[in-house]
């Protein structure tokens, strides 16, 4: 069974059941549940989900009984009491598995690793979640890499920072993407080129990176001529047939690098023309329609066309949001940003996405988290 933690509204969900949590239960699910099968005393407790409070022993003791009353229509889910130790949570696999026969049947991996695909292509990261909560109902086995990629989609920066379920150099490039999600874009550059320059990703994330995310920052960090230079490689590479599924990110980023760079509106006019007409119409993907919607919209920022440019960020946002591709939408937010904090609009409009961008990096818990974050990304840098 894999639970699923909605921070924003306290409920925990699990093939098909939603429970509602008070805010400190949550809390406390949420650490047990990252740290599933460890023990911890209630001291330790107490320093991880109350820090800087003074409660006493017993309100551990408490909350643990109000949870596992709440926590029983998920019949896999126990919290143990450990004597002389603490608490422990732990999570049953063998009862589906052994329920379930289809679990070790290859054809049907192969199918359900082809569904996951397809919903990737598409970008409908709502429909991957949903299907990978079903996984013990239906009686499949996780593919691998979205057994990992999952987490990436939903925005749990905290699990893919301290899992000890997969090894660091496997989390890596996701680590790496969030990030490039903040702080200063040319200090994000120099950390990614020092990543491809060891080959420390996947052969497939390492080309990932060269030709589409690097080109970003390269845009962001003042160096649009570099991203030009790039993007050459870039179609070079998306010529080939199997590269074809990122034609509508080079092209929505290349809109995006002539924005930045100045070229004229005529140009962009072209370039919007074959995005909309000819690229998403025959690849109508989720995050592709988003992200577009997005550089429309901070073109017509730069036209001042305020009220036509707020539309269309708020509906690229928007369908973001609704793809369920978490780090998608802070991708975005961060673009947004930049590029306002470069071509400043309205007041208002500055701040109103400056204050998204921020709510969303706490909602994601990266404001806090990005200290150790880098921390991991130069630890696996210093191995090479």
């Amino acid at each position: 069974m894999q639970l699923e933690l909605h921070a924003s509204e306290y409920r925990v969900s699990a093939e098909g059941i939603t429970v509602v949590l008070l805010p400190k239960e949550f809390a406390l699910l949420q650490f047990l549940y990252r740290n599933r099968g460890r023990t911890f005393s209630r001291e330790q407790l107490l320093d991880h989900v109350w820090p800087m409070e003074y409660p006493v022993e017993r309100t551990v003791d408490d909350h643990i009984y109000r949870l596992r009353k709440k926590l029983r229509p998920f019949a896999d889910v126990e919290i143990k009491s450990v004597r002389g130790l603490g608490y422990s949570l732990s999570v049953q696999h063998s009862t589906a598995r052994e329920a379930n026969p289809t679990t070790r049947d290859p054809e049907l991996h192969k199918t359900m690793r082809d569904v996951f695909g397809k919903y990737h292509l598409y970008g409908q990261g709502r429909s991957m979640l949903t299907l990978a909560r079903q996984q013990d109902v239906l009686g499949f086995e996780l593919d691998p890499f979205y057994s990992v990629y999952v987490h990436f989609v939903q925005g749990d920066l905290e699990w893919l920072l301290n899992t000890d379920e997969v090894p660091l150099r496997e989390r890596l490039y996701w680590l790496l993407l969030f990030y490039m999600f903040t702080g200063d874009p040319k200090q994000n550059l120099a950390l990614c080129e020092q990543v491809l320059e060891k080959k420390l990703l996947t052969p497939a994330q390492h080309r990932e990176m060269e030709i589409l995310n690097i080109l970003e920052l390269y845009t962001l960090a003042g160096e649009p001529s570099k991203a030009f230079e790039r993007l050459k490689l870039s179609h070079a590479v998306i010529a080939e047939p199997k590269y074809e599924s990122f034609i509508p990110q080079t092209a929505i980023t290349e809109m995006f690098v002539h924005l930045v760079a100045g070229t004229e509106d005529h140009e962009l006019e072209k370039m919007a023309t074959a995005i909309e007409d000819g690229i998403l119409s025959a690849k109508p993907f989720l995050r592709e329609i988003g992200s577009y919607k997005v550089v429309k919209g901070l073109w017509m920022l730069q036209r001042q066309s305020w009220r036509k440019a707020e539309n269309l960020l708020d509906e690229g946002l928007h369908v973001l949001d609704r793809s369920g591709f978490v780090p998608l939408k802070l991708y975005a937010l961060h673009r947004i940003h930049h590029y306002c904090g470069t071509f400043p609009p309205k007041q208002e409009l500055q701040q109103k996405y400056a204050d998204m961008f921020k709510e969303e990096q706490e909602q994601i818990g990266l404001l806090k988290l990005l200290g150790p974050l880098e921390a991991a990304i130069r630890s696996e840098l210093g191995r090479c």
